[in-house]
């Protein structure tokens, strides 16, 4: 995928008939340094430094996913910006702390870890805490802001967050904390989206103005699994992660590579096509993300899906007045 090819698919005019649907669908993968990515996708001598400027060459967004381990140090992210072009998009993964799963005192910054209470080894949630956090957190990414290139804050949530055991309502002190930014939610456990649970989960996500992450999954009832979904409850952004059908890997996995460890035929890439179509007509902008990564297995989808997009719109043409207008007509 060239980057004039790439840059095909950055914003437009979809039309079907005569009916017209603006939309802006960006294409990426979960993080651009899986080891994977690096052994069987990126050119063998290419040095370390230069691997994003090269991903950005394919691709108009990336999820950053390193920050959901620690948060990331400023001058990272300002060398980040400097080695994308103007109009790149990052999608930031919040703090696995934020996301309420389980997080030893060390994956904090260190002069936050004197404020923490601990149950056992973990640190426990508290409303100062959390505030101190996520001021630490936002503050990491301003050169993003600064350039303009700041996306989502993705939060994803941790399976064990269940409608049995805590309300969504737990989540609005970090949503006022985050007050101004777009935010997605991806739910990990699939109680929030079943039965009676779905009605008042689409709800608080629309009243929220919250992203609610649509995914692509295997199919099984098992509770880590959240079903196939298409609901825009943010008319400004939906955002759709392709994790690949592998069910043992999803359930069973002890790493990433092997929970996410999937090869998308061509017949699935054109069936995602499809979907991002469906969706796009009732939001701003999409985010499709490729997490299915083991090998070069999500690079090579996310670059399949846009050649898809492309050929069942032969009649796309860049628009010559901005990178980032493109015409569907």
């Amino acid at each position: 995928m060239s980057l004039a090819l790439a840059a095909i698919l950055w914003a437009g005019k979809l039309a079907i008939g005569a009916r017209v649907m603006k939309g802006k669908i960006l294409v990426g993968t979960a993080s651009w340094t899986d080891p994977g990515f690096i052994a069987d996708w990126y050119p063998p001598k290419l040095p370390a430094t230069e691997r994003l400027r090269w991903y950005a060459e394919h691709f108009n967004l990336v999820e950053v996913n390193s920050s959901f381990y620690r948060i990331p140090e400023r001058r990272f992210v300002e060398r980040w910006c400097e080695q994308t072009p103007e109009g790149f998009t990052f999608d930031v993964k919040l703090h696995r702390f934020l996301s309420r799963h389980s997080t030893k005192p060390e994956l904090l910054p260190k002069d936050l870890r004197p404020k923490a209470s601990l149950s056992g080894k973990k640190v426990e949630l508290t409303p100062a805490l959390e505030e101190a956090v996520t001021e630490r957190f936002l503050k990491s990414l301003e050169p993003f802001e600064d350039a303009d290139k700041l996306g989502a804050l993705l939060l994803q949530l941790s399976p064990s967050f269940s409608p049995r055991k805590n309300s969504l309502d737990e989540l609005n002190h970090l949503l006022t904390l985050l007050k101004g930014r777009r935010i997605a939610i991806e739910l990990r456990n699939r109680k929030w989206v079943v039965g009676e649970h779905f009605r008042d989960t689409e709800a608080w996500f629309k009243k929220h103005k919250v992203t609610f992450v649509m995914v692509d999954t295997p199919t099984n009832p098992h509770f880590m699994i959240m079903p196939k979904i298409d609901v825009v409850t943010n008319p400004k952004l939906a955002y759709l992660r392709a994790h690949g059908r592998n069910t043992r890997g999803y359930i069973a996995g002890r790493t990433v590579a092997e929970r996410f460890d999937y090869d998308y035929s061509e017949a699935e890439i054109q069936e995602m096509a499809q979907r991002a179509e469906n969706i796009v007509k009732h939001a701003d902008e999409l985010h499709m993300v490729y997490n299915n990564n083991a090998s070069n297995y999500a690079p090579k989808a996310a670059i399949a899906f846009q050649n898809a997009l492309v050929k069942r719109h032969p009649e796309v043409t860049p628009n010559e007045s901005s990178q980032r207008e493109t015409v569907y007509a």
